[in-house]
């Protein structure tokens, strides 16, 4: 199974445009949100995918009420997942997650830090980067392949 994995959006609705189409041309079945989407109007681009997606809140998401309306299950985090006998763990930041959490999951999906980062450890540690490009400029997304624990980072510049 190939998952979608993104982070950080704040808003910028032509940057989520361009994930979408990353995460189509993948062939991706299901998205993972770390976090910082901000906006009802930003997650309804989201939504228009039709994909299961499984989101966090991040620090930067005020409307949590309409972002609620738009992804069922979304919470502060960490938040287990489970897809393709997987156990995925995300949250928004890594220091959101207790080292007991870590038990027997496969993976860990985090953003805040806007940096790509690739922990190649048990369990994997994936940050997709900012999809948003607010802060650094570059924007990126991850796909996560679970048939092999593998991770494609994906610029979107």
């Amino acid at each position: 199974m190939r998952i979608g994995l993104i982070a950080d959006t704040h808003d910028n609705m032509p940057k989520i445009k361009k994930a979408l189409a990353a995460f189509t041309a993948r062939k991706v079945e299901a998205i993972i949100h770390a976090g910082d989407i901000v906006s009802p109007f930003a997650a309804k681009l989201l939504r228009s995918t039709k994909l299961p997606i499984y989101a966090v809140y991040g620090n930067n998401d005020g409307e949590r009420k309409g972002l609620a309306e738009l992804f069922a299950g979304i919470c502060d985090g960490p938040r287990l997942v489970e897809l393709d006998n997987r156990k995925i763990l995300v949250a928004h930041s890594l220091v959101r997650i207790p080292d007991s959490a870590r038990a027997g999951v496969d993976a860990i999906v985090v953003g805040h830090t806007h940096v790509v980062e690739l922990q190649r450890t048990k369990p994997l540690v994936i940050n997709p980067g900012e999809c948003g490009g607010w802060l650094y400029g570059k924007t990126s997304v991850a796909v996560l392949d679970t048939s092999r624990m593998s991770v494609e980072e994906v610029s979107l510049d």
